[in-house]
């Protein structure tokens, strides 16, 4: 199951730019995983707020 992203995400993009498959796009109040989502998990450690959960 995909990766997701939680409420405490402060919509700062470090996820973006890390993302092989750039599943992550930024949706009306924070960043959201697309279902194109290989859960490869590199974006996990580059949120800074730990907003990026496992599925």
């Amino acid at each position: 199951m995909a990766h997701k992203i939680s409420e405490d995400c402060v919509s700062c993009g470090s996820c973006t730019g890390v993302c092989p498959v750039d599943a992550i796009a930024q949706g009306d109040s924070i960043y959201e995983i697309a279902d194109t989502c290989i859960d490869c998990g590199v974006c996990v450690s580059s949120c800074p707020v730990d907003a990026i959960l496992a599925g």
